[in-house]
């Protein structure tokens, strides 16, 4: 079997197109989901059950479900009620690329609210008693302390939720976006060379993910640097 690199050259343009759909909603997808994942981590340490259950149910109902179904839940199973399409947010729902957006957004939140809440909840005690007497209030103590802290160290564990969040992007050519997986299924289609068009797709996320991963290592270094072990 050879290699037929001319397809692939020919189609470069279609998957660097791809690239940047891929990378819209992975930034997208991120800085929502982070946004949201905030209040819902710092509910789930909460010691009242009123504040913690609500966010324990959604980060259990949607890490328990698969990504797959939550993307077709939103683009396809809300345009069956008549309600939804008569309201004003149906512009935005009949959109393939919200619909992609707030389903990664919604899936990412549930495990980056873990992420921090389980980071929150390892704060070395020494750090809240400073903090106390300081005599910080609860919520300047969050702000200034427990937060900034419990984000660097949860580091290491959101660096595997976004390279996990760039694969996920590729559920997004099922709902006719063409991101890289949707540049090489279009590739297939036209040319009936399913390797050279996913060979060439999975090279796009390798690529994207060695610099992802260079970019945390470069993070950790910065803001964990203090948690190195000292040299003699």
């Amino acid at each position: 079997m050879i290699f037929d690199y001319n397809v692939v050259w020919e189609n470069l343009p279609l998957y660097v197109g791809g690239l940047l759909i891929t990378l819209k909603l992975l930034a997208i997808s991120l800085a929502f989901g982070l946004l949201a994942a905030l209040p819902l981590g710092l509910m789930r340490v909460s010691k009242k059950p009123w504040v913690n259950m609500p966010a324990w149910l959604y980060t259990y109902v949607i890490r328990g479900t698969p990504m797959l179904v939550q993307l077709f839940l939103i683009y396809y199973g809300l345009a069956q009620f008549q309600a939804v399409r008569d309201s004003f947010v149906w512009p935005l729902l009949s959109s393939a690329t919200f619909c992609a957006c707030l389903a990664f957004a919604i899936n990412t939140s549930a495990y980056t609210a873990e992420i921090i809440a389980g980071s929150l909840k390892s704060t070395p005690a020494g750090e809240i008693e400073a903090a106390k007497s300081m005599g910080m209030s609860r919520w300047k103590m969050y702000r200034r302390i427990l937060l900034p802290s419990a984000l660097r160290r949860a580091l290491p564990q959101y660096s595997n939720e976004v390279i996990m969040m760039l694969q996920t992007t590729s559920l997004a050519s099922i709902v006719t976006l063409i991101d890289i997986t949707g540049a090489a299924r279009t590739v297939n289609a036209r040319f009936y060379l399913p390797f050279e068009a996913y060979i060439t797709a999975g090279a796009f996320y390798l690529c994207l993910t060695f610099i992802l991963v260079r970019l945390f290592k470069i993070a950790e270094r910065h803001w964990l640097g203090y948690l190195a072990p000292r040299k003699a």
